[in-house]
């Protein structure tokens, strides 16, 4: 399955330290030679601070207890740069660590460098220094210091540059300690900067873009409404757009989303012309299961792919995510997915069919015979579908339930009505503002 492991494609959009979660996936799976994982770890620790894991790497890649003298140099400088930028920003930590002190600052930025200034001689050299001391601070591993400092930095900050830059560094920490609910908020917070900022380039808006969907799967992926924000993050028109011109291995995670969210079906029409659109510079099982679906009604093809596309999502660092339950471990999407991807060839299979046979639905289905007729009865009873099951001849038979004209009339009209709304706000937010003329 490593030929569908897209880590090659996601990293280079990450920052380096959101890298190592990957790799310790791809080390449990087993996708690759130990060897080769360890490497790869070792020359990623080597362009950050954090010298001691990177010789615990050195010591289990090379099974040996000693370690290269420029990694033991390497270390004191680690720490001699740490101690000075820590001597640096005291004076601000200080302060922000006095309760009494905080309640001194006001939302107005230019009012608290002035207090700062006038009752505790902290200026911007201290505010800077508390910068570079909370990024050296995340550089070392130390996730949650450093994103309580950048949270600090970005209060007192007017430089919207080095605030923006604080921000990005906070959303890292906060998603490698997996704190998901402050991590949406910050990545909610990050979005609103970028698509505002009217003065940034469109090369840079797209890049920005791009990595902020990248950040986001390990936050989509664990948070509870997590695959709805992926949806309306992923397929909102700039987004979209970014994935198609940049980034299309997105694809997978947004068809992911699209597979196992009910409530987002009508927007599924639209996307799978984007898998059309894309597929000769995109395409794996999941998206391929769609297509054979909805595009080819090949029924054939699709059962094939919904066996690989289990695959493809246990080795997937987003979509292969582990739960623990007493001695069990379960892979919770992996199971959303197979049963929603079951529904969507059965809801086809019957517009296309009026009379099927069990046997051969059960095929389609990869079920067994008596899995899939328990399957098809409380899925039948669960969706009050207008169908009759005959045990003894082993058939589904389906009313046909087609829309008068009226309903068909009703239907086009709100497409119609919801691609014309969508074409409006594009020119609005495409026309010149007051200032601009």
């Amino acid at each position: 399955m490593a030929q569908y492991d897209l880590t090659r494609r996601v990293a280079p959009q990450l920052d380096r330290h959101l890298v190592f979660p990957l790799l310790e996936f791809l080390q449990e799976r087993q996708l690759y030679p130990d060897g080769e994982i360890l490497k790869a770890k070792i020359e990623l620790l080597n362009k950050t601070n954090m010298v001691d894991y990177a010789m615990d790497i050195h010591k289990s890649l090379y099974h040996t207890e000693e370690v290269p003298q420029d990694m033991i140099d390497r270390r004191v400088e680690v720490v001699a740069r740490l101690k000075s930028l820590e001597e640096s920003a005291a004076p601000l930590i200080t302060f922000l660590q006095n309760p009494n002190s905080v309640q001194e600052l006001r939302p107005d930025k230019q009012y608290n460098i002035q207090m700062l200034s006038d009752r505790y001689q902290i200026g911007p050299d201290q505010i800077e220094a508390l910068y570079q001391y909370a990024k050296f601070q995340f550089e070392c591993g130390n996730y949650s210091g450093a994103a309580d400092y950048l949270y600090q930095y970005r209060d007192l900050s007017t430089n919207s540059e080095r605030s923006l830059s604080a921000l990005w560094g906070k959303l890292a920490a906060e998603i490698l300690m997996q704190n998901w609910d402050i991590a949406l908020e910050e990545l909610n917070r990050l979005r609103e900067i970028i698509d505002s900022k009217n003065s940034a380039s469109p090369l840079n808006q797209l890049q920005s873009r791009i990595w902020l969907m990248h950040w986001s799967l390990f936050i989509f992926f664990n948070h509870d409404s997590g695959r709805t924000g992926l949806i309306d993050l992923f397929f909102y028109d700039r987004y979209i757009n970014a994935i198609q011109t940049n980034a299309p291995h997105l694809l997978r995670y947004l068809a992911a989303a699209f597979v196992v969210n009910k409530r987002r079906r009508p927007q599924l029409k639209e996307f799978i012309k984007v898998i059309q659109q894309e597929q000769y510079s995109y395409k794996d099982p999941i998206t391929e299961f769609l297509e054979c679906l909805y595009v080819n009604y090949d029924f054939d093809g699709a059962q094939k792919k919904l066996r690989e596309c289990e695959d493809v999502i246990l080795n997937d660092p987003f979509l292969g995510k582990r739960v623990e339950e007493g001695n069990f471990s379960t892979v919770p999407l992996r199971d959303e997915f197979l049963e929603n991807a079951r529904l969507f060839i059965f809801e086809t299979y019957c517009r296309i069919h009026q009379c099927i046979d069990m046997r051969m639905l059960a095929e389609k289905l990869n079920l067994n015979y008596d899995e899939a007729e328990r399957w098809i009865v409380n899925l039948v009873r669960n969706a009050k579908l207008d169908a009759k099951i005959d045990s003894e001849s082993g058939t589904v038979v389906m009313e046909p339930t087609h829309l008068n004209v009226y309903e068909q009339i009703i239907e086009n009209t709100k497409a119609l009505a919801g691609r014309t709304y969508k074409l409006t706000h594009q020119v609005l937010e495409a026309a010149p503002t007051p200032a601009a003329r």
